[in-house]
């Protein structure tokens, strides 16, 4: 059973580090704080060091009431590179993604601990990107009112572009991003649920019912202050109030097609 749990994946994160880091002689240590009682037998391999770049918890799984097995993935590579210069793909090749389980307890107090010593694994297979819930995406249209609420309210979130709140309706808690980490944002496609053709039941001037809602795919792309471009994706919903457009939200992930087995849960 997958069990999505940040402290047994964050303390599995770390143990793998640990161990992977911790060089001859400082092994038992190291992983003391993990493996209390672990003696200098149980880590007596010989070699220096590696260097952790990045490790992250990818499979959290319950063995039992208080027991997990944690498959980290660690990009790793040598804590000393040859001394002769290495062309391009040789430090590339130096560094490589690798894969440990780690079986982690928690005592009646919460505590956690390490069972046992890491063991290297293979990869995981790659999942299959389920089908999202919207209908075919396209470039903004001019003449669909919903865009420029879009367009005002990512220039506004994402590149300091004014208030957001006169986007949002009143009570909303989405603040923008502080400091700005963009100079620019454009709206460059929207997919809506229910429909091919986004936009169109909503053309300008047309009258939209008081508490319309609308449920939008958007991409955007992003630049900094260095021009460096960036896309982005956001799954928004949209509500009328007072004949306009307000982002109702920032939902939380995209909608996913019926038969995918997701609620759909929204941010604030």
């Amino acid at each position: 059973m997958a069990v999505d749990s940040s402290g047994p994946g964050g303390f599995a994160e770390l143990f793998v580090t640990a161990y992977l880091e911790a060089g001859e002689g400082r092994a038992g240590d190291v992983l003391a704080a993990f493996m209390p009682g672990t003696g200098p037998a149980a880590v007596s391999g010989r070699g220096s060091g590696q260097v952790v770049e990045q490790a992250a918890a990818v499979r959290v799984r319950a063995v039992s009431a208080g027991y997990w097995a944690v498959t980290v993935a660690a990009r790793v590579r040598p804590a000393e590179l040859p001394a002769v210069k290495q062309d391009q793909a040789e430090a590339e090749a130096a560094v490589g993604l690798r894969y440990f389980r780690v079986p982690v307890h928690s005592g009646a107090s919460g505590e956690l601990a390490a069972v046992a010593l890491p063991a290297e694994v293979g990869a995981l297979p790659a999942g299959q990107a389920p089908e999202l819930g919207y209908g075919q995406a396209a470039e903004p249209s001019p003449a669909d009112p919903g865009v420029r609420t879009l367009q005002g309210f990512f220039t506004s979130y994402l590149a300091g572009g004014g208030e957001v709140d006169r986007y949002m309706p009143p009570g909303s808690r989405l603040t923008p991003i502080v400091p700005a980490p963009y100079a620019s944002a454009r709206v460059e496609r929207v997919a809506e649920y229910g429909t091919n053709a986004p936009g169109a039941a909503f053309p300008e001037g047309a009258q939209i019912p008081e508490g319309t809602r609308r449920r939008l795919l958007v991409d955007v792309t992003a630049a900094d202050r260095a021009g460096v471009e960036r896309p982005l994706t956001y799954a928004v919903a949209l509500k009328a109030r007072d004949g306009r457009w307000e982002v109702e939200a920032v939902e939380a992930a995209p909608l996913l097609a019926a038969g995918s087995g997701v609620a759909d849960k929204r941010s604030e």
